[in-house]
């Protein structure tokens, strides 16, 4: 586990959209060999990193033509072109401003016929890709991730989840603060799908996260803080800001602040896809 520590929310964006360029590129993918990417869709979380990547391929450092994305949730019974929908979210934000190919954009679909054989399908469309070579995710101030909300099985599958008030009152502020229109239920990837991801990043920046990060790395295990589950994954990167680390002991920030160098060696050179050039 590793845990990476930025002074502000734009730098730990930045970090982090080095991290995913560098990991794309080395990977050279091609025709034959997509680089599957899963992706959260966190307002504040993601925006910053999306931001970055966009710059990335527009400066023809980076290219998604040979991409495959895996969104990590959807609310259930939003039209897809509502502007808070996560279809509308990632398309305007990420995907229309970079070559991907929008068949190889995955996200679940909330307005199914068959919510559960929706779920089903979306995990065997992530099978068929090979597997997801990076899932980034965020968390909340509870430590959810995705929509695996505090007593998530920590092998759950993606399914349809009933959301918890604190969520439908945290996402009121979408939704002109009227609790009435806010989706009480959402499809989302379970924290086993995201455990199977050969690598796992997550993004906490915010005082408002910095007890939900405590309770990611210096506590055990808990299904009550599902976003702890990932201490067990061979290959967890937390990025994070230094907002987020007031709940942490002194000696815990020092010892991986102390690692910053290295740390640093993961995005530093950073490549670009005429580096890999024939």
């Amino acid at each position: 586990m590793r845990l990476v520590i930025l002074d502000e929310y734009d730098l730990a964006s930045e970090w982090a959209a080095k991290y995913i360029r560098n990991r794309i590129i080395q990977f050279q993918p091609g025709p034959q060999k997509y680089f599957t990417l899963g992706l959260p869709t966190g307002k504040k979380h993601s925006l910053g990193c999306y931001k970055k990547l966009i710059e990335y391929h527009k400066s023809g450092d980076l290219s998604f033509k040979y991409v495959k994305t895996f969104n990590m949730d959807e609310y259930v019974g939003l039209p897809r072109d509502h502007p808070e929908s996560y279809h509308s979210y990632m398309f305007n934000n990420f995907f229309k401003h970079t070559d991907i190919d929008p068949a190889n954009a995955h996200i679940l679909d909330g307005n199914a016929t068959d919510l559960e054989a929706e779920c089903e399908a979306f995990e065997e469309k992530i099978s068929k890709a090979g597997g997801i070579d990076l899932f980034v995710g965020g968390i909340g101030p509870d430590g959810h991730i995705a929509f695996n909300e505090p007593g998530s099985s920590l092998v759950s599958r993606t399914r349809v989840k009933t959301l918890a008030k604190d969520t439908i009152v945290a996402n009121a502020r979408f939704f002109g603060n009227d609790l009435s229109k806010v989706p009480t239920m959402a499809l989302t990837v379970g924290v086993g799908t995201v455990m199977d991801a050969r690598e796992v990043m997550i993004l906490i920046t915010g005082a408002h996260k910095a007890f939900a990060l405590y309770k990611a790395i210096e506590e055990g295990v808990n299904h009550m803080w599902t976003v702890s589950a990932f201490q067990q994954h061979p290959r967890t990167i937390f990025v994070c800001d230094e907002d987020a680390t007031l709940e942490l002991r002194v000696k815990t920030v020092k010892y991986f602040k102390g690692l910053m160098h290295v740390h640093n060696k993961l995005v530093d050179p950073l490549y670009s896809m005429k580096d890999f050039a024939n």
